[in-house]
């Protein structure tokens, strides 16, 4: 799996180039973020000052927004080749770790689109030499209820019968304080999305993020230094149309 064919297959997907993400929708994140909105925030501590203009510049270079600022309505964008450059970085980072046996913590807040991918990628990782912390217990998540669990080395937060779609940083931050508390080593890498990935930022820990064009905190978490790469896509198409990003990593981490 090369670059073209990855630009391809992502742009057919409609996971990149014309996605199905509204530029209303994108710009109203952008507002709501600055607000500091629960569920926008995604956990992420600000250590810039930011402003409307700032974040939306950010996400025409990071994400690929379209960069007339007069465009508030209709079909918007984002770029390929920022997906595929930090798709590559996860790749080394994720290759890197696993070789030399390092602690990986995979999660996700977007069950019914990245979860397989985040599953695919675990696996591999894991196959290669990452260690992968297992629980034997839920781990409960008191400020909003539910509990943290693990489905095939990937953790969500469960509630209700069901892992709901969340932004939320509390599963992240209650499943970092269990593993402190049970004096498990902190991991390596971790690779997430939405509040998963800014609250594991926030906590000083190596992270590469996958977010979504309406998604602009992990964006300016690593425009701040604290994410590593973030991945910019849609992250909610059906799960089968990721199979050729996935195949992308695992072959550029070399855990084939």
């Amino acid at each position: 799996m090369d670059r073209s064919r990855l630009a391809q297959a992502l742009e057919t997907g409609r996971i990149t180039g014309e996605v199905a993400t509204p530029r209303e929708n994108n710009l109203s994140h952008i507002r709501r973020f600055l607000d500091q909105e629960r569920q926008f925030d995604f956990g992420v501590e600000l250590t810039r000052d930011w402003d409307y203009e700032s974040v939306f510049a950010l996400m025409v270079e990071r994400a690929g927004l379209r960069p007339d600022p007069a465009f508030v309505e209709g079909v918007d964008t984002i770029s390929t080749q920022a997906c595929i450059d930090a798709t590559e970085k996860l790749a080394e980072a994720v290759g890197h770790v696993s070789r030399e046996g390092g602690r990986i913590l995979f999660a996700t807040g977007h069950p019914a689109g990245l979860l397989p991918v985040h599953m695919a990628i675990a696996a591999a990782a894991k196959s290669a030499g990452a260690l992968i912390d297992v629980c034997d217990h839920f781990i409960p998540v008191p400020e909003i209820g539910g509990d943290v669990r693990q489905i095939n080395d990937v953790w969500t937060w469960h509630q209700h019968g069901g892992s709901p779609h969340t932004h939320l940083a509390e599963p992240m931050h209650a499943l970092l304080d269990d593993f402190a508390a049970r004096g498990a080593g902190a991991p390596d890498l971790v690779v997430a999305d939405h509040g998963w990935a800014g609250a594991a930022s926030s906590r000083g820990l190596r992270t590469i993020g996958y977010a979504d064009c309406n998604d602009p905190a992990l964006f300016v978490a690593e425009a701040q230094g604290q994410i590593e790469a973030t991945i910019p896509l849609d992250d909610d198409v059906v799960p089968n149309l990721y199979a050729p990003l996935i195949d992308f990593v695992i072959d550029r981490a070399g855990l084939n």
